[in-house]
């Protein structure tokens, strides 16, 4: 068995995917993204940055507001989903 050591080290450039994705999901505007991240295109950002479950369950609660004029989506953020949108994942 090889030691622990012999693991590849982390470099910077593996912090890109998550650092990417908490500025989508404290809801950082893309050009802003791009600028704290060095890119020029929007392409870097579709590939570095990575739509978690809190993000999905935001915009489902969204679009609940606009489908129920608010009812459903009032729900508090710690409620379960299924109790406000039932069938969703």
């Amino acid at each position: 068995m090889e030691p622990a050591a012999a693991a590849s080290p982390l470099c910077l450039h593996d912090a890109r995917p998550p650092a990417a994705t908490v500025l989508l999901i404290l809801g950082v505007p893309a050009p802003t993204v791009m600028t704290i991240m060095g890119w020029s295109s929007v392409s870097m950002a579709e590939r570095y940055q990575h739509v978690v479950d809190s993000i999905r369950t935001g915009v489902a609660r969204q679009a609940g507001g606009l489908l129920w004029n608010d009812q459903r989506a009032a729900v508090p953020a710690e409620a379960e989903e299924d109790e406000w949108l039932p069938g969703l994942p």
